[in-house]
């Protein structure tokens, strides 16, 4: 059934009263539960002085967001607005030469920021893989990379490099991973698309022009080579109508969402309750489902604002970054499922679509989706815990495309063919609802802890069974319902616009 499928306004009013209010409900749950305990001695640890003037304490449970807004904070704007001055001299004086700017300041800031111990262990990665890249073998191109990758995620090859890097801060090991993880990435794209070049290479001053873009460095997104080399080598720079305005708003609303999320852990400790599994099983079944899935809510505001920021520099510097991750409220599928768009485009073009072709198969799907997730398991760093989030998401992935081919069969193809529109969409809703909280338990087993994951999935599935199990089923269905509606204006919109550009 298409998408385009509607329901009555009056039923989708139900839904989002359902929805709101069991969201309150739930949310009253976390408040005071939070409220009541904030001085629990086992939440000593994540919860630190707030806002004075809010007189309570907050949730200080995230390293990364604590250290990126308070002592990391200014060397982070220092770094990035020297970046944005010199782009914008460099832009107005020289635009064919930006890319070489970009690269220098980009250079200079990982060697003040990391030393030299550092640059030099990411220049001879990207040696090595340029070489490699001249044989134009994709296969050889992988074997490289993929090897490269594991010497920064496996022991003893991981500390042994780590040890070259002297200088001691809080975030030394978050900047040296990501910086050295997104450098082996953005290598392989950078070989893979050579390899694919009919005539020629790519220089390796190409490649350290990607590489070395400092927006993207350390933390990403991953933009694919050809994206960046093409955009980057454009000298005739212009903005679109209302660009520079867009801009603006969305530095705005970043830095709202930035103060929107510490006020909102001054009344929620989202992040420190689930420490003690024992005290959380205290809680109702409500407000156990609401903490799970507001952990995976806040982990995509994180990668949303992260992302943003670094997104409206790379806007500045005229170039198109990829989009921030779609928001976990909107997803009940797992195909569209990622916290970082970038690295899912990467393994989408040169892995995922490359093996599973137009994912119809079964047999070719399975295959493209164990070595999507067996990259990704060494993207994340393998370890017992990335293991089974790997497992569970694969299945997943595949258990969609079992279920839609089993359900394409007779009777059920003609089935749905001789049903109404709007009662296909409620069906599929059903069984949307269900893969939704697959998507938050097998998401919240990474984000926080196996015991916690097994208590939710316990307390939801088994012992809140019928009632809690039902209820937040059908809480659920609601939701995919306003979602697909959504989807199905947008659809709309877009058609329109197909419309008027064809006119």
């Amino acid at each position: 059934m298409g998408i385009k499928a509607m329901l009555p306004s009056y039923e989708l009013g139900f839904y989002a009263l359902i929805l709101t209010c069991a969201v309150v409900y739930s949310g009253n749950g976390i408040f005071e539960a939070s409220r009541d305990n904030v001085n629990r001695k086992a939440f000593r640890q994540g919860i630190k002085p707030g806002w004075h003037y809010f007189g309570r304490k907050m949730d200080a449970a995230d390293f990364e967001w604590a250290m990126w807004f308070t002592s990391f904070r200014n060397i982070i704007i220092f770094a990035l607005s020297g970046h944005i001055l010199f782009a914008k001299i460099c832009s107005m004086v020289a635009p064919q030469h930006r890319s070489v700017v970009y690269m220098l300041y980009g250079m200079l800031a990982v060697l003040g920021t990391m030393g030299r111990a550092y640059l030099m262990i990411v220049l001879s990665h990207c040696i090595v893989l340029y070489s490699v890249a001249l044989a134009k073998q994709r296969w050889l191109c992988f074997a490289a990379g993929l090897c490269s990758l594991a010497s920064f995620r496996l022991e003893p090859f991981s500390t042994w490099q780590n040890g070259f890097v002297t200088r001691t801060f809080d975030l030394q090991d978050v900047l040296f991973y990501g910086g050295s993880g997104f450098t082996i990435v953005r290598c392989m794209s950078f070989a893979l698309e050579n390899s694919e070049r009919k005539e020629g290479v790519y220089s390796i001053v190409d490649l350290l022009k990607y590489n070395f873009y400092l927006p993207f460095f350390f933390f990403g997104p991953i933009m694919t080579f050809d994206r960046f080399y093409s955009q980057v080598s454009t000298s005739e720079l212009r903005r679109k109508d209302n660009e520079m305005w867009n801009i603006r708003v969305q530095a705005f609303l970043h830095l709202g969402a930035i103060v929107a999320v510490d006020v909102f852990f001054h009344f929620f400790y989202i992040l420190t309750l689930p420490v003690d599994v024992k005290f959380v099983s205290r809680l109702s079944d409500w407000a156990l489902a609401g903490l799970a899935y507001s952990n995976l809510v806040y982990d995509w505001v994180k990668a949303a604002v992260m992302f943003g920021v670094i997104n409206t520099i790379a806007r500045l510097d005229h170039l198109d970054p990829p989009q921030p991750p779609k928001c976990i409220t909107m997803l009940y599928v797992f195909a569209e499922t990622h916290f970082d768009r970038g690295i899912n485009d990467w393994l989408c073009k040169y892995v995922y679509d490359h093996l599973g072709e137009n994912h119809d198969n079964v047999v070719k799907e399975l295959r493209a989706t164990i070595c999507t997730f067996a990259v990704t398991t060494l993207w994340l760093g393998p370890c017992e815990i990335v293991y089974i989030w790997s497992v569970c998401n694969c299945f997943g992935l595949n258990f969609e495309l079992w279920v839609q081919k089993f359900f394409q069969m007779e009777p059920f193809g003609s089935m749905e063919a001789n049903m109404s529109e709007p009662m296909s969409r409620r069906i599929r809703g059903i069984f949307g609802a269900a893969n939704f909280w697959a998507i938050v338990l097998y998401n919240v087993l990474a984000l926080n802890s196996l015991n916690f994951t097994l208590l939710v999935a316990k307390r939801i599935l088994l012992t809140g069974f019928p009632l809690s199990t039902l209820s937040i089923w059908f809480i659920t269905y609601c939701g995919v319902q306003l979602i697909k509606e959504r989807e199905r204006l947008l659809a709309i919109e877009e058609e329109k616009r197909d419309k008027e550009k064809a006119a």
